[in-house]
């Protein structure tokens, strides 16, 4: 199957998920014997920040500008059997329009972004990705988010047929490695800073820190500002590109996981950071949202934290109580979680999309 994407990048990791999620379904996709074609515009802050230059199996194709690409891009739509635009695409709208046109592909729109296309749509805000007939006219629709995230791409924004493609972890990639000094830390966070998370890294992270003062604390990340409130014991590692996160996870004693505000109140929203650990064999202490339970069992592969006392507890483990989480959740993500899972159920979803009459999108809602 040959397969054309219009994404945002998968060129570079700097201050997006998208990179590395793309990374692992493509080599996924790949080792099952598709071809991937990935449309990225060349912009400055992608480009001064690149970590792969290739895709295994396929071709990445860098563009400055749309209309010098638009030929490129209907002749290799001419003989794709998948044609898919992404959120945040920064041609989304142009993308779509072409391969809506498209003579024989499959025509899907995943949104990697759900919850921020909502909360714009709320605002009243331009979503440059999609365009005035909203998704209407895709063959298949999928969600980086869940639960009721689903319903509302037919209610709000016209979909015909849904299903969640959800994060994933390459296992091949991600796993356990030797700690490295500078890693070495109780508490680890990484993401690139964001305000409505700041709140919850305060919380669960800052203030731990200012009660634990002999623990160290780590954050790896991009984009933090230079009155971020620093402690004493909290170090920071500034954008780690994906080569790096065995290492940061396989080096921290716990890790932290925080979601966006807006993910977090839609809930069904599984961080790529949360599979990647917990392949790494690293313990998760993790906000609270509505689905998390179905990805991992609370207590048991994951520690939960609401409260500045939920995360001093956390810490507070023995190293034999750590342990023994990071082995269920590891167990947990291998058996479900994959690369390998995910480009799976794409082909099913894609063969149940190909076969079902306009309407037949509740049964993939229910899957």
């Amino acid at each position: 199957m040959k397969i054309v994407i219009f994404g945002l990048t998968v060129s570079s990791s700097w201050g997006n998920g998208h990179a590395t999620l793309w990374r692992g379904l493509i080599r996924a996709l790949a080792r099952r014997g598709h071809r991937i074609v990935f449309f990225e515009k060349d912009v400055p802050y992608y480009a001064s920040n690149r970590d792969q230059l290739e895709i295994p199996g396929g071709e990445l194709i860098l563009y400055q500008d749309w209309s010098a690409i638009r030929h490129r891009a209907e002749a290799e739509l001419a003989d794709a059997d998948l044609a898919m635009a992404t959120s945040y695409c920064p041609d989304g709208v142009a993308a779509s329009e072409l391969l809506l046109e498209s003579p024989r592909a499959t025509r899907v729109f995943y949104d990697l972004d759900t919850p921020v296309t909502f909360s714009r749509l709320e605002a009243r805000e331009p979503i440059s990705y999609i365009g005035p007939r909203g998704l209407s006219d895709f063959d298949l629709v999928l969600s980086y988010t869940g639960g009721r995230a689903l319903g509302r791409l037919q209610s709000d924004l016209g979909a015909r047929r849904v299903a969640a493609l959800y994060g994933h972890v390459d296992p091949d990639v991600h796993r356990s490695v030797p700690s490295l000094s500078h890693y070495v830390c109780d508490l680890s966070y990484l993401g690139t800073y964001a305000t409505d998370r700041q709140e919850a890294l305060q919380r669960l992270f800052i203030d731990p820190a200012g009660l634990r003062p002999e623990r160290r604390f780590l954050i790896g990340g991009a984009q933090y500002p230079d009155d971020f409130p620093w402690r004493p014991n909290i170090h920071f590692v500034r954008h780690l590109p994906p080569p790096e996160h065995p290492a940061f996870f396989s080096s921290s004693r716990l890790t932290l996981n925080i979601t966006r505000r807006a993910m977090a109140d839609m809930g069904w929203c599984p961080s790529g950071r949360l599979f990647e650990a917990a392949a790494c064999g690293t313990p998760i202490l993790s906000d609270d949202w509505e689905g998390l339970s179905s990805f991992f069992e609370p207590g048991r592969e994951i520690l939960i934290a609401r409260s500045t006392d939920d995360a001093v507890g956390a810490l507070d483990l023995t190293d034999v109580e750590l342990k023994r989480i990071a082995a269920a959740s590891r167990e947990r993500v291998l058996a479900e979680h994959t690369s390998d899972h995910r480009a799976r159920e794409l082909e099913i979803l894609l063969a149940s999309s190909n076969s079902l009459p306009t309407g037949g999108s509740a049964a993939m809602m229910e899957a």
